[in-house]
């Protein structure tokens, strides 16, 4: 059974910073294309980052780039998404979701994607 668990949301004060966690299980994340997303309340769901299995490429939305990083660890079989310099407009349900074909490098659309996890709830707010 394919199932991809988000963790870390939580609320913090802007300027801080998190690390949301992606967890697959019932198949080897390490193989294809991981996508974090996000849904504010009243907005569509929006790409935040991406990062292939091929060659660990990566590609970032540009309101989160310079504060935004994505990485993999296929050991643990995890994708992390470690945001820094959080701002009020970062708030948020984020969400992982993977490829289920192997493809080369990333999209940041979310039709690309087929497993998706439940979300978990960033909130920037002082």
């Amino acid at each position: 059974q394919v199932q991809l668990v988000e963790s870390g949301g939580g609320l913090v004060q802007p300027g801080g910073s998190l690390r949301l966690s992606c967890t697959a299980s019932g198949f080897t994340l390490g193989y294809y294309a991981i996508g974090w997303f996000r849904q504010a309340p009243g907005k569509e769901r929006e790409g935040v980052s991406c990062i292939s299995a091929s060659d660990g490429g990566t590609w970032y939305t540009d309101s989160v780039k310079g504060r935004v990083t994505i990485s993999r660890d296929n050991a643990l079989n995890t994708v992390y998404l470690q945001m820094n310099n959080l701002k009020p407009e970062d708030t948020a349900v984020y969400y992982c979701a993977s490829e289920s074909q192997v493809h080369t490098g990333c999209r940041g659309t979310a039709t690309s994607y087929d497993y998706w996890g439940q979300g978990t709830q960033v909130t920037v707010s002082s």
